[in-house]
């Protein structure tokens, strides 16, 4: 199979697990009424809690997680491959959480698990300071998952900006890069799309990235646009800035063409690090 449709659903997260289940479930519906046979999900889609202590008294260990165990459910009864974009689970071994997506088959099971790398450190200049190591421990394994329809590879958010690890995936095999998001509206506005659409044409990849969107709690924003971009670089949907469900027809051929147009993939070289040229002059009698 080459061919498959895939729906990203963008939310409006809450603090509450249980809202966020009721709100979500309903959109997960309506793209397997529009014809999904893949469906995905935003970071954070169980629970947008801002507030630290807060959130690691709600998270739950995997087995126990209700929003885990409500997609499986979903999944399981859809018959579709369900992907929660992450979740905030509790470890055993670090008091920081793990900022975990789960891709679901459709009877039910867990097909692949991954953690996010790359924490989300920064002030970007809307008020407020971001420091998401504080908060999760970060993953250490880059991951790829294999579906019916070839080798995906799983991503979060902020790994969007290491080009490295997306090239990684698509060297091991992988077609569809997935990097789901709570991506800030400032830092949304001027970089989503440009990395979005690069991530893309850098791999001949398509690139699916369901996000969240508008206000949440204690006055976080976010940017929206859940996308799905081809290997080409084409923009096939952009949701906007409100909840909301887009499709599109995935047709793996094109990455095929687009590797084949310019198979960038197997022309790596190795090279030196870098130098600062004049010390590298004198170093060597010139």
């Amino acid at each position: 199979m080459t061919k498959f449709t895939v729906a990203c659903v963008q939310t409006n997260s809450k603090p509450d697990p249980e809202v966020n289940i009721a709100e979500v479930s309903p959109m997960i519906r309506e793209a397997k009424a529009r014809g999904a046979d893949f469906i995905t999900t935003p970071e954070i889609v169980g629970m947008f809690e801002p507030d630290k202590p807060a959130a690691r008294a709600k998270a739950k260990v995997e087995e126990e997680h209700e929003v885990l165990i409500a997609f499986r459910g979903l999944a399981a009864e859809l018959g579709v491959w369900l992907h929660a974009g992450s979740l905030s689970v509790k470890l055993t071994d670090d008091e920081r959480l793990a900022n975990r997506s789960f891709l679901i088959a459709p009877d039910g099971s867990i097909a692949a698990r991954y953690t996010k790398i790359h924490m989300f450190d920064v002030q970007v200049g809307d008020g407020q300071t971001y420091r998401e190591s504080a908060s999760y421990k970060p993953g250490e394994e880059g991951v790829l998952a294999e579906t019916p329809w070839g080798t995906f590879g799983l991503t979060i958010c902020y790994d969007i900006r290491f080009p490295y690890l997306y090239r990684a995936l698509a060297k091991a095999g992988a077609k569809v890069l997935f990097a789901p998001a709570a991506f800030t509206k400032v830092t949304g506005e001027a970089h989503w799309h440009v990395l979005q659409r690069a991530r893309a044409i850098e791999n001949g990849a398509f690139v699916i990235s369901a996000a969240q969107c508008g206000t949440h709690a204690k006055g976080r924003q976010t940017y929206g646009h859940s996308i799905i971009v081809a290997p080409w670089g084409e923009v096939l949907a952009d949701a906007g800035e409100e909840p909301g469900v887009i499709t599109a027809e995935i047709d793996l051929a094109l990455v095929d063409e687009a590797r084949g147009k310019v198979p960038s993939l197997t022309h790596d070289r190795d090279f030196a690090g870098p130098n600062l040229y004049g010390a590298a002059m004198r170093e060597a009698g010139e």
